[in-house]
């Protein structure tokens, strides 16, 4: 017999979000005491090690046509990316300090809102005034797009949950 591990969900009563962890307010819509916690079904050890208990599917049956890629107008950005960001995605870039990871993603968010997507820029290392002044001296249009910019990584601006991540619908 596998063994099981009990698992409890956070759902709120309001409006049906559901969390990781019981939390005084559900993000979702802003109502107070709404989280109670719900039994959910146990699922055995090994199927949630083995990928949550799905069945391997061979590579080519895999289907492609949902993703929808976003040019950010940075030519060999895109063709690094396979033609662009796949909306809802993220996208690790790494490398030594002032090698220019920071001009590139300011550059590439640019080029997304001027395209006409909303993107939110975070930065765990430059100020607001730093991002500003850094898009000024490249050039980027920052009238479109949105910022948000702190030092801590756990405080959240009042104006990132109303800005809602971009979706990508299935092809007709």
């Amino acid at each position: 017999m596998a063994k099981t591990k009990t698992r409890s969900t956070y759902r709120c009563q309001s409006c049906g979000a559901e969390t990781p962890r019981w939390q005084g307010r559900c993000d979702s819509c802003g109502e107070w005491s709404s989280i109670v916690e719900e039994a959910a079904a146990p699922m055995p050890v090994r199927a949630r090690r083995a990928g949550g208990g799905a069945a391997p599917v061979p590579l080519p049956d895999v289907s492609t046509e949902s993703f929808v890629r976003l040019a950010t107008g940075l030519v060999e950005l895109d063709r690094v990316l396979g033609g662009g960001v796949v909306a809802g995605s993220a996208v690790l870039l790494a490398g030594d300090p002032g090698i220019g990871k920071s001009t590139l993603l300011l550059q590439a968010s640019g080029g997304l809102a001027g395209s006409g997507a909303r993107v939110l820029y975070v930065s765990g290392e430059e100020s607001p005034g730093q991002t500003r002044l850094r898009a000024r001296i490249d050039g980027v249009d920052t009238s479109t797009d949105t910022r948000l910019s702190t030092r801590r990584t756990r405080s959240r601006s009042p104006g990132a949950p109303s800005t809602q991540p971009m979706r990508s619908a299935p092809s007709p």
